[in-house]
């Protein structure tokens, strides 16, 4: 008790340096705090915005379908693990997909495109998709049983049953079905809403693919990841691609959860439980790996930023720390001619250490949370959206978090002590003879 006491009286007895001291640490822990708030509160904000978009916090496929797509490649019975996994507590949602590359004509024009079939209710629940409908309408039930009774009613309408491919040679045609096309498949082809579409592609037993759709809805803009897609039900999808037998066979599971720091341990879990070795559970991480490597990469040069800061700060507190123990050279001798062990010395040193790195903290946060409350909620609107991919970033958020609070609070405190230390052997080791005779 004597030894905090006599820590106390010291650090009250030169006011203004530790006044100083505490607003020169206190001031490193409110950059370092503000920093990792944006960095972090940015990095949520844009990884949201990636994965509800399309990508889904955990992705299922077969086998290596990430690194080798194929047609073929399908995941078997998925409705069974669909119904699997929406009985996780987790997950917000599901959406089954089917990929096809196509080529699409429309006006004399054709133009290559990526076809998705999704199941519209699924999809809704799991990305921004239905959000992203600039024109049109959305691929709801409504919608297809309405296309379904044009076509129906209109007996007089001339459905073309042959369409000429780029040989020339005649492919027939039998099909009709609405379709939400990207922004600028549209603007290539020169279609509006009420427009038909020709999507040819392969069949998955071998056959040439080939529909015409109405188009119902234009999806996203020039930058979006829709931009070149088109989107159909996934049974007008089977029967695109002759696949009317598999109706459980798709290419991709995408799931949402409720938090995406829990995106990996979700993937390995659901892993172990699927216990089906043909399939691979990715989390968004694996999945997007380019875009997680590049945020790590940034991650960790706003981290040497950071070690900037409290290198700076903690030079202070070196000079601080050892002034203070030079104008005391004379009590530590006058401590160790009665007696005191150098350990004694040694720990009240770090205890004066560890009190201003105490206080300075608490400074330090309660100058921080207020403004990190406002980032996490207002947040800074940037002068020109940045485009990653086609997600559009317009705006920096902060975060408040436990790791925002407390890696600040370890990195003072811990830097703190590490620069006492030097001083503090020094004091310990002093002569007392030495000591008392020093000017």
């Amino acid at each position: 008790m004597l030894i905090v006491k006599l820590a106390f009286r010291n650090i009250l007895r030169n006011r203004r340096r530790s006044l100083l001291t505490l607003l020169s640490m206190g001031g490193g822990f409110f950059l370092l705090c503000l920093t990792l708030s944006m960095s972090e509160g940015s990095y949520s904000n844009i990884i949201n915005i990636f994965t509800q978009d399309h990508t889904g916090h955990v992705q299922v496929h077969k086998e290596n379908y990430l690194e080798r797509p194929s047609l073929y490649k399908t995941i078997n019975h998925a409705d069974e693990i669909i119904t699997q996994l929406e009985q996780q507590p987790l997950v917000l949602g599901v959406a089954p997909r089917i990929y096809s590359p196509s080529l699409a004509y429309g006006k004399n024009k054709t133009f290559p495109a990526q076809v998705i079939g999704i199941d519209p209710d699924r999809e809704a629940k799991t990305t921004r998709l239905e959000n992203k409908i600039s024109e049109g309408h959305y691929l709801t039930k409504e919608v297809i049983n309405q296309i379904t009774r044009e076509v129906t009613n209109q007996v007089t309408r001339e459905v073309t049953n042959q369409v000429t491919n780029l040989e020339g040679n005649q492919i027939s045609t039998d099909g009709y079905f609405p379709a939400m096309i990207g922004f600028s498949l549209a603007k290539n082809l020169q279609l509006t809403i009420g427009d038909e579409l020709v999507l040819i592609s392969q069949g998955i037993d071998g056959s040439i693919a080939n529909d015409i759709f109405e188009v119902v809805a234009i999806v996203g803009d020039v930058g979006s990841y829709e931009r070149m897609n088109v989107y159909i039900h996934l049974s007008a999808m089977r029967e695109f691609l002759s696949m009317q037998g598999d109706t459980s066979k798709v290419h991709e599971l995408a799931i949402i959860l409720s938090s995406q720091s829990e995106a990996r341990e979700f993937a390995v879990n659901t892993q172990l439980a699927l216990e089906n070795k043909n399939l691979s559970v990715d989390p968004w991480q694996v999945v997007e790996s380019s875009f997680y490597k590049s945020m790590q990469a940034d991650k960790k040069g706003s981290y040497v930023s950071m070690g900037i800061i409290i290198f700076i700060v903690s030079i202070g507190v070196l000079n601080t720390i050892l002034m203070g123990t030079l104008e005391r050279t004379r009590e530590f001798g006058v401590l160790k001619a009665i007696g005191t062990r150098p350990v004694v010395v040694f720990t009240l040193i770090m205890l004066e250490s560890f009190v201003l790195a105490i206080i300075s903290c608490l400074i330090g946060l309660a100058l921080a949370l207020p403004v990190c409350f406002w980032l996490a909620g207002v947040g800074i609107s940037m002068p020109e959206p940045i485009d990653m991919g086609g997600i559009i970033f317009d705006t920096m958020l902060g975060e408040v978090s436990w790791f925002v609070v407390l890696l600040p609070s370890i990195v003072v405190i811990s830097s703190t002590l590490i620069v006492s230390f030097i001083p503090a052997i020094r004091a310990a080791k002093i002569s007392p003879l030495k000591a008392l005779q020093a000017v």
